[in-house]
């Protein structure tokens, strides 16, 4: 349901709310404002040195760098991370793929191979991982643990877990506005506040904006609520409820040729003009609880429960769906730090579980041009996941930690075509496992090398099981994906900065490949013959020099290297899997001077990607160029930036959307990426 009031009403009164209790309270301001910049960094300490102690690969986004320019989708979000692809298709969607999970979905579709999460509570479900609910001003920060280094969070997927992470009224002013603003239409508005009041916390945001698109017919809006109050009981309890409501509508202006990006990239597909296109979403609401309780100083116990509601409004090729996913999960993890056989001993037991609701389905109608006609077809999605697993770090000797783990996965997935004739049911239960051991050695307190062994499993998503029917609507029954993943790596700090490199191996089989057989058909998704993932994830923050009280230079980099391909396949061979870069590297070079004031410049270059599995075709390699400036107040309150991409007006393809063989011909896969662009942005926190 769409919130009566329009969105600036809410936005004065809780404007109203805050100033009244902010002028009622005012002689703890200054003291709030220390409490909230001391909590900030030792959550984003703990968060550290948490992510440090996982003998794989992680990476840490801090949103309070993030926030210094134009926070516009998921992909602004997880910039400059090694290991991590998230490029937008030019709205809330994102291609996201670490280490090939989902290399070749549709952007903006539901993702997969990546466990996802909110506040350590779940958001991917048996059917995938939806964006609609994915507002990036509502962060504090984001923890990747790349491939099987998700294993203590329940996750089993081959690209492993993301966990974003909320601000909480510990964290956050008690009151915020922001705005930014800028090329084709661009808005994003956000007020939000925080606050302690004694035992209780809370904090709530609201947040729109709209754009009018790159291409033509791309243009899109959003709205939308976030909120969590906390109460802490006592020492030994404490327990936090979390809101996040939604709302986006996106026009769709559909993938070009590679020669209409270079001469028109700004171009809608003709058909997608045509048909009108677009993805109204009515709203996606997601409710939870963690409730966590002390045992002791040694060991805690927490719950989490949470409903997920994500109905979608397809209007995309010659049809209508009209879709309805409702899950519930729940989860039980239990810590706890103690002695075994004279060793420091952490152990993790955990279970989570996600089910689809029983109104779990759709509706197919027909469509020509954007007239919709009659209902052509029912059909159910049921499906569920529950994960049980077991994790422990033993300190064999100083500094030297053993990780041991083992999970095991229930799935079910079913599918029901009922409409218009009964019989395309397919029903699937599986029981899977999946080990792992690792070793990590603090050489010194500034150097760590670790190494693990892993395996991953990925179930298909139930709605697969009714696009990939092969003949006559009769879905198919499909396996699990699994891969068996050696990585190796290591990290610390030295005279060139703090830095990190990892080198990973993965055995797949029965590759859950996602293509595109007819355009303007359903993608239908199939197992594939075994393929190899394998590549270089290597990141570096360096300060090149530094003055007391005049500033310093600095540089970060990022560059993640990814040979995806089969295993002597049939038809194939040993093909490039299609879909991402095999290189892809971001920097940004950026000054900061004592007052506040930075000033950077970026780049991100990615080599030339297959668009197809036969490798017949594909898109160009870029280079892109970047600029930012803006100022922090020494007090924290002000901020304000100006941010310029591709200043270059470059034309490239962004994502690409597989095809499974084009024969050579230029076939349009590719979303052009945004060309030109100016952005400017100011928030102020009344502290």
């Amino acid at each position: 349901m769409r919130p009566v009031l329009p969105l600036s009403s809410y936005l004065g009164l809780l404007a109203l709310f805050t100033v009244s209790q902010h002028a009622t309270a005012a002689p703890a301001v200054e003291l709030g404002q220390v409490l909230i910049n001391d909590e900030e960094q030792s959550e984003l300490d703990d968060a550290r040195e948490r992510l440090r102690a996982v003998p794989g690969a992680t990476n840490l986004v801090d949103m309070q760098t993030v926030g210094q320019g134009r926070v516009a989708s998921n992909q602004d979000v997880l910039a400059y991370q090694p290991g991590v692809f998230a490029q937008s298709a030019g709205n809330d969607g994102i291609k996201l793929s670490i280490r090939g999970s989902g290399i070749n979905r549709a952007p903006g579709a539901h993702g997969s191979g990546v466990y996802t999460m909110f506040d350590g509570l779940p958001l991917t479900g048996p059917g995938g991982t939806p964006y609609e609910l994915f507002e990036p001003l509502w962060l504090s920060r984001a923890e990747v643990l790349r491939g099987a280094n998700g294993f203590d969070q329940g996750s089993l997927a081959l690209g492993g877990a993301i966990n974003y992470v909320t601000h909480t009224g510990y964290d956050a002013a008690p009151l915020q506005v922001r705005y930014e603003a800028g090329s084709r239409g661009y808005q994003h508005r956000q007020i939000s506040s925080g606050q302690v009041l004694g035992n209780l916390d809370y904090y709530v945001a609201l947040t729109d904006s709209e754009y009018d698109g790159y291409q033509e017919h791309s243009s899109g809006s959003s709205k939308g609520i976030a909120a969590n109050v906390g109460y802490r009981f006592n020492p030994n309890l404490e327990t936090r409820f979390y809101l996040r409501y939604r709302e986006t509508e996106n026009e769709l202006a559909g993938r070009l040729t590679k020669e209409q990006i270079k001469h028109d990239p700004r171009a809608a597909n003709p058909s997608y003009l045509s048909r009108n296109d677009s993805r109204p979403q009515p709203g996606s609401t997601w409710v939870g609880n963690k409730t966590t309780f002390f045992l002791d100083d040694d060991s805690r116990l927490e719950t989490g429960l949470v409903y997920h509601d994500y109905p979608m409004d397809l209007r995309e090729g010659p049809m209508r769906l009209k879709v309805a996913y409702t899950d519930v999960s729940g989860t039980l993890n239990y810590f706890r730090r103690d002695t075994l056989f004279g060793h420091e001993s952490k152990t993790t037991l955990g279970w989570r579980t996600t089910k689809h609701l029983p109104n779990s389905g759709a509706s197919q109608f027909s469509r020509v041009n954007d007239v919709v006609g009659a209902r052509t077809r029912d059909f159910s999605y049921q499906g569920s996941d529950t994960v049980l697993h077991a994790g422990n770090d033993l300190e064999l000797v100083p500094n030297l930690w053993l990780t041991t783990g083992l999970a095991m996965i229930y799935t079910r997935r079913e599918s029901d075509v009922t409409y218009p004739a009964s019989g395309g049911k397919v029903s699937q239960h599986d029981w899977d496992y999946a080990p792992r051991v690792g070793l990590r050695y603090d050489i010194r307190p500034d150097l760590q090398v670790y190494g693990n062994l892993s395996r991953s499993v990925e179930p298909p998503h139930p709605w697969s099981l009714v696009w990939s029917a092969p003949v006559n609507n009769q879905p198919m029954k499909m396996q699990n994906q699994t891969a068996t993943t050696l990585e190796l790596g290591a990290r610390g700090d030295s005279a060139l900065g703090h830095w990190d490199l990892a080198w990973y191996y993965s055995q797949v089989r029965h590759e859950l490949l996602n293509v595109e057989v007819v355009q303007g058909l359903p993608f239908k998704e199939f197992n594939a013959s075994p393929t190899v993932h394998q590549g270089v994830e290597a990141g570096l923050d360096s300060i090149l020099w530094a003055q007391p009280g005049t500033g310093k230079l600095s540089l970060r980099q990022a560059y993640t290297f990814s040979d995806f391909h089969y295993r002597d396949d049939d038809k194939f061979g040993d093909n490039r899997l299609p879909g991402i870069p095999m290189h892809y590297y971001q920097a940004e070079l950026r000054y900061d001077w004592p007052s506040g004031f930075y000033a950077g410049v970026n780049t991100q270059m990615a080599s030339k990607v297959q668009v197809d599995y036969a490798n017949s075709y594909h898109a160009d390699a870029y280079a892109l160029l970047g600029a930012r400036l803006g100022w922090d107040s020494p007090k924290q309150d002000w901020q304000t930036w100006l941010d310029l991409r591709n200043l270059t007006n470059q034309r490239y393809a962004a994502t690409v959307t597989p095809g499974y063989d084009d024969a050579g011909q230029d076939v349009a896969r590719s979303t052009p990426g945004e060309g030109f662009g100016v952005y400017a942005g100011v928030s102020y926190s009344f502290r």
